[in-house]
């Protein structure tokens, strides 16, 4: 059996009774950090309150490795991962191989942030269209390479009036996207591309969610990206037409300026 278990937003409390009591049946415990990380934590705190030892796995190791999930044939092997379990297409394919192996497998799932920044900034969840990761530039031959993939999401959801959650990226050696750094990318495609999608556009930045202390403000982008939101993990939103009831949220909860009610 291999039991896929979110661990929710940000320390290892976050995780659910039913996930924890999951967690203490299992043989062993397997955990990925690469496509979402508990800010607020430690593996040594992680296992101090499961009790059990955590092995963290690689992206290599989740994507090309099958020696590890050969043992959920025999033994009851648990897999960890920030926030929800389901919410990274790898782990989807990860269960899909599983299955294929003649796996049986379940779900525990936890708070994840795809739902935590409507209630944070007061947009409202079904108005939100498909999400993005904004990646680091990378450079190739001597050439800056910055992809324009999230520009044209958020262009495609614009169009169709639909808000864009924005992912920002976490990388081995670069460490973890921060909003300013982010904005700095959008800003730098909207004057490459000049088609207008993020001209006096407002955002929204959200850190550190799940917290004892989050951060959620709006502003338009270009002076979003001098804000301070403190350490991350930092998220950002870029709304499309607001409600009216979504404009008093973002100014009464986010510190939006107040020309955005009229």
């Amino acid at each position: 059996m291999l039991t896929f278990i979110g661990l929710g937003l940000y320390d290892e409390k976050d995780i659910t009774v039913k996930g924890l009591e999951a967690v203490r049946r299992a043989d062993i415990v397997y955990a990925e950090f690469y496509t979402s990380h508990l800010m607020g934590t430690s593996i040594e705190k992680m296992e101090e309150l499961y009790g059990r030892k955590v092995t963290v796995l690689t992206r290599e190791d989740v994507e090309q490795n099958t020696s590890w999930l050969s043992l959920a044939k025999e033994k009851n092997v648990v897999f960890l991962t920030g926030g929800d379990a389901m919410v990274a297409t790898t782990h989807i394919d990860l269960r899909l191989r599983a299955i294929d192996m003649g796996i049986d497998t379940a779900i525990i799932h936890a708070p994840s942030i795809s739902s935590a920044v409507s209630g944070l900034s007061g947009l409202q969840n079904y108005r939100f269209g498909k999400s993005t990761t904004i990646p680091f530039p990378y450079t190739r031959r001597d050439k800056t390479i910055i992809s324009e993939a999230p520009y044209d999401t958020i262009k495609m959801n614009r169009r169709n009036n639909l808000h864009t959650l924005v992912f920002l990226d976490i990388d081995r050696e670069k460490g973890f996207m921060r909003i300013g750094e982010a904005v700095s990318i959008l800003m730098e495609m909207e004057e490459r591309r000049g088609e207008g999608v993020l001209v006096n556009a407002l955002a929204v930045g959200i850190a550190r969610a799940g917290s004892d202390s989050p951060v959620a403000h709006a502003d338009y982008l270009e002076k979003l990206k001098d804000y301070d939101f403190g350490r991350p993990l930092h998220t950002l939103i870029i709304p499309a037409q607001l409600h009216f009831i979504e404009a008093e949220a973002l100014v009464k909860l986010c510190g939006a300026p107040q020309d955005i009610m009229k």
